[in-house]
C-alpha cells in the first residue's frame, strides 16, 4: 500500500487546504517519465516522515482546474501547503535526498 494518497479537483480543498498539518502535493501525469521516476522516493519519504507530513498526488490530466489555479506549467511540480496556503514550490524531478531536504525545510 502506497503511503501517498491521491487527490482531485473535487477533494483538494478538504484533503489539502483544510488539512491540519503540512501537505506536499505532487502534480503529475501518467505519461510523465520524471513524475514516475520520483514516485518511489515520495513513497519512501511519506513512510519515513509518517504523521509529520501528508504527501498526495494530483493527476493534472484528471484535475486540470487545481493545476491551473496554482499555475502548474510543467510536471512534476511539487508544492507544500500549510494552513491552506502554498508555502513552497519545487519544479522538476530531484533525487530523494534533495526532495526530503526540501520538504523538511518547508515545514
Amino acid at each position: 500500500m502506497s503511503a501517498v494518497a491521491k487527490v482531485s479537483d473535487a477533494d483538494f480543498e478538504s484533503e489539502v487546504l483544510n488539512a491540519d498539518g503540512p501537505v506536499v502535493v505532487d502534480f503529475w501525469a501518467e505519461w510523465c517519465g520524471p513524475c514516475r521516476m520520483i514516485a518511489p522516493a515520495l513513497d519512501e519519504i511519506a513512510s519515513a516522515m509518517g504523521d509529520k507530513v501528508k504527501i498526495v498526488k494530483l493527476n493534472v490530466d484528471e484535475s486540470p482546474k487545481t493545476a491551473s489555479k496554482y499555475g502548474v506549467m510543467s510536471i512534476p511540480t511539487l508544492m507544500v501547503f500549510k494552513g491552506g496556503e502554498m508555502a513552497s514550490r519545487q519544479v522538476g524531478a530531484a533525487p530523494k535526498a534533495k526532495l526530503q531536504q526540501w520538504i523538511s525545510s518547508s515545514m
